[in-house]
């Protein structure tokens, strides 16, 4: 997979759910809710200028469970999970 500057990954942490670019040393926030960090997760991609990152969500388990692609990075078809 192709590094891409604009994705953002949900990861656990030790104080809650951590949004963090990839490689980075440091998460850019901790949320006490994975609901939360998603949604700012979302937000940033989003707000990248570009908008084509993806979310990529981490479960309890510490394995990668979703990925939820940037607004301008959807295609028309719907997503059926």
């Amino acid at each position: 997979m192709a590094k891409n500057d604009e994705d953002r990954y949900v990861v656990k942490h030790e104080d809650g759910w951590a949004v963090k670019k990839e490689d980075a040393k440091r998460a850019s926030n901790v949320y006490g809710t994975q609901a939360e960090a998603i949604a700012r997760a979302r937000e940033i991609v989003d707000n990248t200028g570009r908008g084509l990152g993806e979310v990529r969500i981490q479960g309890e388990d510490g394995r990668f469970r979703d990925s939820d692609s940037g607004r301008r990075n959807e295609t028309p078809a719907k997503d059926t999970r």
